[in-house]
């Protein structure tokens, strides 16, 4: 798994255990991200859980400076968990199971956006009535480009 694979995985893992925080799937999600966190130590569960639970605290009401900066806090915390897999096979595994949870964030509330991003289940179209427009985009399933449309006269 590429280091920007891993990014990528860990910046929408935060991303969904901020989303999911103030939701219903709160107790599913922090209970299997706590568990994967462990990797089957009981004691390292526990305090998983109990920084899962300071994080939910922390969001309850927060700004969203507040929100963002918590974000960056579990993407740095995913990274680091992934990164310092050692074992190829035990990484793609847990990096499985992460995106398993990201699943059930993104089932129960849609997809998931990064601070100053834009998430879509369907369709979306991007027009540039009279210049150039552009995106970064990260796609999960196809994509079609077409050429132009002219510009409609009203």
């Amino acid at each position: 798994m590429s280091i920007d694979a891993i990014a990528a995985l860990a910046a929408a893992g935060g991303t969904a255990v901020v989303q999911a925080a103030s939701t219903d799937t709160w107790n599913t999600v922090k209970t299997a991200l706590a568990r994967l966190l462990a990797r089957g130590d009981s004691a390292a569960e526990t305090a998983e859980l109990e920084r899962l639970d300071r994080t939910h605290a922390a969001l309850t009401g927060a700004a969203p400076s507040d929100r963002n900066r918590m974000e960056g806090v579990w993407q740095t915390r995913l990274e680091a968990f992934l990164s310092g897999i050692t074992d190829v096979d035990a990484r793609t595994t847990a990096a499985h199971q992460l995106a398993a949870i990201l699943d059930t964030v993104h089932d129960a509330h849609g997809p998931v956006a990064h601070v100053g991003g834009a998430a879509a289940g369907g369709d979306i179209t991007i027009r540039a009535d009279h210049g150039v427009a552009g995106a970064v985009v990260n796609v999960e399933g196809g994509v079609n480009i077409g050429s132009p449309l002219p510009p409609q006269r009203p």
